[in-house]
């Protein structure tokens, strides 16, 4: 019996033959018939979908026809994926997903009642309906999620950042919430490439983008904007949060420490920082923005500068 705090790893490669509810020394399940059904039926509907959390809310409704359950959670950390559908209960069965050495997630069934053999049988037996389903779909995410990044950096291309901001300021508008952008350039960057290389600079820009995303919320959103310029997209944030936000990342970049050949590179960045105002367009923010960091430069730099 699996306890709360079990975790099971399955490699179907290997057992996808076993544990099908009424193999080996498992008492034969009640309703094999409802159970290959079953079976079938989620073959059938997980192939309609190329979206994880789709994949996943169609497994948990489906499987609930057999066996009963109050929640379902994922994760998969190297994709960055946290996912939890109903409530939380006490009882829990874990399993650890791989195939051919390929590593798709962690799936925890949750329920008030304990689960018995046969029903932790009945769930391994389905999971082998998710096992390519869920693959595709994480292949079909990371694929997009590579043609929606800066292979650098690392941070949203300007592909992501057009698709989204437009997205995150229809949402602000249609719910009455706050949106703020921050403009950021690195400040003497061409000197940077000049004195030390371009491969250095390079490696400033990953060390400047890996400090400004330890900085923020998981819901804040960095993208590349341009050669040295980055965009933060602050959803929820306010003129003066925003402005606190602002002047922890540029003390943030200041602490770094980037060295090249043994030489302190000294780094900063200039800021440009707007809010949405009412009616306002995409284009007018990041003008507004735009704006701001160019007062930012001609003050002299190192400085955050707000938008009116």
């Amino acid at each position: 019996m699996v306890t709360p705090s079990q975790t099971n790893t399955i490699d179907f490669d290997t057992a996808k033959l076993q544990r099908l509810g009424y193999s080996g020394n498992r008492t034969q399940s009640l309703r094999p018939i409802s159970l290959a059904q079953l079976r079938q039926q989620l073959t059938l509907q997980l192939q309609t979908s190329l979206e994880v959390e789709r994949i996943l809310q169609l497994f948990f409704s489906t499987v609930q026809r057999l066996v009963p359950l109050d929640a379902l959670a994922y994760q998969h950390s190297a994709g960055d994926l946290r996912l939890e559908f109903g409530e939380r209960a006490s009882h829990s069965a874990g399993y650890r997903l791989s195939h051919e050495g390929e590593y798709l997630g962690e799936l925890i069934f949750r329920r008030k009642l304990r689960f018995s053999d046969e029903e932790l049988a009945q769930l391994e037996s389905l999971l082998a309906s998710l096992l390519f389903p869920l693959r595709n779909a994480l292949l079909y995410r990371s694929a997009v999620q590579k043609a929606l990044r800066d292979p650098l950096t690392n941070t949203g291309n300007r592909i992501a950042m057009d698709q989204i901001l437009q997205r995150e300021v229809d949402l602000a508008r249609r719910n009455l919430q706050p949106l703020s952008l921050l403009m950021l350039d690195l400040d003497h960057f061409k000197r940077i490439n000049d004195q030390h290389g371009h491969s250095v600079g390079d490696e400033v820009l990953k060390a400047v983008a890996t400090s400004l995303k330890s900085q923020l919320r998981n819901v804040d959103m960095v993208f590349r904007y341009g050669g040295e310029e980055f965009l933060v997209l602050l959803s929820g944030t306010c003129r003066e949060a925003a402005g606190i936000v602002g002047e922890r990342l540029r003390q943030a970049v200041l602490g770094l420490q980037c060295l090249a050949q043994g030489q302190a590179i000294d780094l900063s960045i200039s800021i440009g920082c707007a809010t949405l105002l009412p009616g306002e367009s995409v284009e007018s923010l990041l003008r507004r923005a735009d704006s701001a960091l160019y007062v930012a430069k001609r003050d002299g730099r190192n400085r955050l500068s707000m938008a009116g």
